[in-house]
């Protein structure tokens, strides 16, 4: 036999072998479908993804970001498949930790299931990816980044008092005519406080407004004062606005310092360019967009030039004209207009992302992700009868008041969307649990101390005796509620062993540099009424004396500090703050100055965890001081930590995982537990004064008017960003600015009302404060009007205090 005839039938012996072996393993395709199957109907929509526009709208509890993981690592597998090409998946959402998060699921999609390199994509915040294509192309962003200070500028902010002070310079007429608001006496004492009043509050907060909505949309300040010519209002606002939003320019540019806009401004100077452009597009094959409900115009505008297959026709066409069955645009954006809760005090707009999944819906490129498997059937159903009654009494009272209807019902609090439970076989474990209880409790407290006992009552029988076994928290509308509760819970928590976390208390601690920078600059110049006010507000932040009208106080330094005596005897109110006030200027005539920091720490009662990061914001100091020890060199070296925010608190752990963690009773606030769910969660306090709240002037401002400068600026630029044919004067702007915040209000509840798994806790005590600045000042408050109405559609949840107190 020869060699060839003994071989032949063992190298197909071996063939046969090794086909038989490959045919057992699952081809790229099958590891695909396998991903896809396991997947609920909304999210198989965006996993089947393979080019163009697609919009998905999500329910809260629906898995947007495990759907948005698989279909990310689906489209790099295809793109693996069908391209040698390097390009890159681009995946962006709001927050650092919202990206930690993606980013590890596409890797374990990768890895696990499709056995592929974790490569192909990147992950980015919006800015992050701007500040990427500004950094990559310097020359054309105009940032040098070694040379720029970054900052969030706030309404407290140095630039933003530097901009106010500079414009009262440049325009004292305009500033005249603020001053003398609906009628004046000329009384010297009723000038000061009103100064006080223009300069540390309207103005800052006007700046502060206009700045972030204008640079968000890229309207740049001359533009604004054009649209101002369209206005007739007495104050010409937007003309101040446009004003005040040059000066802060200028000092920004000055001081070589930038804000998150300027990222998003500098990042599409760069992508004008043509080439640079080219070269960005070409590195990217797709772009996948989370939370698209918070993006601002420039955002967006960033993305779908990026995600564009072809030549970008215009910096300023409009992106959804651009949306068509044979669109080149390459983007996904997931997120949901119902949990839109930003956009009072953010530059974020709902109404963006709404019409994008309205085009795409025009040419069924929309997936709708109703399917949630979160919480238990009779909180879904709840918050599913919120959304249709808040819309249904919108609607109502449109009418009833013959308000012009919106033909797209735009200023609808919701989108029309219901959440649904998931199906027969879902992937999820234990997917829509059985409730606790009922799974819905609807308390009518006597006041808030019954609401503490109540709550507390329930929590010891939910905890039991294995504390450690479930998760819960309390949802409260701001931080002074949650102070307020932290306090009452103490005791019952440490006595049933019961971890007790105050999220308001962790987050106090990054205002530390801040707090002690207003109290020494006082120090320092006690007869400023500026830095009088800002230590005062930073003593009645931390309760240390009662809350009063500063302004009144701050207008006559002398007078309140070192009354004289004919002066008119002193509120003791007003005394206790003057005696704290000549406390700090005696210690900073008796403490050598690198024990300062120290001592008003301890003034302002800091907690342990405080206490450590004024420790530690002390030995910052004085090693910048080193050799120039003086009050000077350390207001100035505070001033830099605080405007450029490079100061980070003291913290244990950094991990969102410290907010849900089991055998722990988490209070939070209501916009701070987005993202985030419990076992069990309890809405206390739920009165209308909060939700959905009253668009109030403050007294001090009330002789400008019935409005507030800053609402009627934001109103009205939104009005023309939203292509509206004209400008809506003061009351027109102001009744919009009402509308925006009361439909958000109702988002906020909603969105609190879906963190809940097993049992929703909710409860309208008859008596609470007026202000929660002064919890023990209770007086009879009607209840959220969602509320009485989720009585009247759940009586069966409806919990008989009568019978309990038996």
């Amino acid at each position: 036999m020869s060699d060839s005839k003994f071989t032949a039938p063992i190298i197909q012996e071996l063939l046969d072998s090794e086909l038989s072996e490959r045919s057992l393993i699952p081809s790229l395709e099958e590891k695909i479908l396998t991903i896809r199957n396991s997947l609920r109907p909304g999210q198989q929509q965006m996993a089947d993804w393979q080019s163009g526009p697609l919009a998905i709208s999500a329910v809260p509890g629906a898995g947007k970001s495990t759907g948005m993981a698989a279909a990310a690592a689906i489209a790099i597998a295809r793109q693996y498949e069908r391209s040698s090409s390097r390009r890159q998946l681009v995946v962006v959402t709001f927050t650092r930790s919202a990206a930690a998060n993606i980013k590890a699921k596409i890797r374990k999609f990768l890895r696990d299931d499709l056995s592929l390199p974790q490569t192909g994509f990147f992950v980015y915040t919006l800015h992050g990816l701007a500040l990427n294509i500004a950094n990559r192309h310097s020359d054309l962003s105009g940032l040098q980044l070694e040379n720029v200070i970054l900052i969030t500028p706030t309404q407290s902010h140095r630039f933003i008092r530097t901009a106010v002070e500079q414009w009262i310079i440049n325009n004292p007429d305009v500033y005249l005519r603020l001053l003398e608001g609906h009628q004046f006496d000329g009384e010297e004492t009723e000038r000061l406080r009103r100064q006080s009043v223009l300069r540390t509050e309207v103005l800052p907060e006007l700046a502060n407004t206009v700045i972030h909505e204008a640079k968000s949309s890229g309207i740049s300040p001359e533009l604004l004062r054009e649209w101002s010519k369209q206005t007739t209002d007495e104050y010409a606002i937007l003309s101040v606005a446009a004003g005040l939003y040059e000066q802060y320019q200028n000092l920004m540019r000055s001081r070589d310092f930038i804000d998150y806009d300027d990222m998003i401004l500098a990042a599409l100077r760069v992508l004008e360019n043509d080439s640079a452009r080219h070269i960005e597009q070409n590195q990217i094959f797709a772009v996948f967009e989370d939370e698209a409900q918070d993006s601002s115009p420039l955002q967006t505008q960033l993305l779908e030039i990026l995600a564009s297959n072809r030549e970008y026709e215009g910096m300023n066409t409009d992106a959804i004209d651009r949306v068509s069955t044979y669109s080149p645009l390459n983007l996904v954006r997931v997120g949901d207009p119902n949990q839109a809760i930003n956009s009072t005090f953010t530059p974020a707009d709902p109404i963006y992302f709404r019409q994008f999944c309205e085009e795409c819906d025009r040419i069924q490129r929309l997936a709708t992700m109703d399917r949630a498997g979160r919480s238990t059937r009779i909180i879904i159903e709840a918050a599913n009868f919120a959304l249709k009654w808040i819309n249904n009494q919108w609607l109502a009272t449109t009418k009833t008041n013959n308000k012009q209807q919106i033909a797209d019902n735009r200023q609808v609090p919701f989108r029309l969307q219901t959440i649904r439970p998931v199906e027969a076989g879902d992937p999820q474990a234990n997917a829509n649990p059985a409730p606790v209880g009922q799974g819905l409790e609807l308390y009518t407290p006597r006041d808030i101390h019954h609401t503490v006992e109540l709550l507390s009552q329930r929590v010891i029988e939910l905890f039991g005796e294995d504390p450690t076994k479930n998760s819960a928290a309390i949802l409260v509308r701001e931080n002074r509620q949650g102070r307020w509760l932290a306090e009452a819970l103490t005791p019952l928590c440490k006595e049933h062993k019961i971890t007790l976390y105050d999220v308001g208390e962790r987050d106090r601690r990054s205002h530390v540099p801040q707090e002690i920078l207003a109290l020494l600059q006082f120090c320092d110049r006690p007869h400023s009424p500026d830095y009088l006010k800002a230590a005062l507000e930073a003593l009645v932040q931390r309760q240390l004396i009662p809350t009063q009208d500063l302004n009144a106080l701050a207008s006559l330094p002398e007078e309140f500090l070192y009354p004289g005596p004919l002066a008119p005897p002193q509120p003791e109110t007003v005394q206790k703050a003057a005696r704290m006030c000549r406390s700090l200027l005696r210690a900073r005539l008796e403490l050598p100055l690198y024990q300062l920091i120290s001592f008003l720490a301890l003034t302002l009662n800091y907690d342990q965890a405080e206490l450590a990061t004024a420790d530690k914001l002390a030995e910052r100091v004085n090693q910048q001081i080193a050799g120039n020890s003086s009050m000077g060199g350390m207001l100035s070296a505070l001033s830099e930590i605080v405007s450029s925010e490079r100061f980070e608190p003291v913290e244990t752990e950094d991990s969102e995982e410290r907010y849900t963690r089991r055998g722990q009773l988490t209070i939070i606030t209501m916009h701070k537990a987005k993202g985030l769910d419990w076992d069990y969660v309890f809405l206390p306090f739920l009165h209308e004064n909060l939700i959905p709240g009253r668009f109030w002037v403050p007294p001090q401002s009330q002789f400008l008017g019935d409005f507030t400068l800053s609402e009627v600026a934001r109103a009205q630029i939104r009005a023309t960003l939203h292509e509206e044919s004209i400008i809506p004067d003061v009351s027109q702007a102001w009744e919009v600015a009402k509308n925006l915040k009361t439909s958000e209000e109702y988002r906020l509840l909603y969105v609190a009302m879906t963190r809940a798994k097993l049992l929703l806790w909710m409860s309208a005590a008859q008596k609470a404060p007026f202000t929660w600045s002064k919890p023990d000042n209770l007086q009879e408050q009607a209840p959220c009007p969602v509320f009485p109405a989720l009585k009247r559609q759940f009586p069966e949840c409806m919990v008989n205090l009568a019978v309990m107190s038996k």
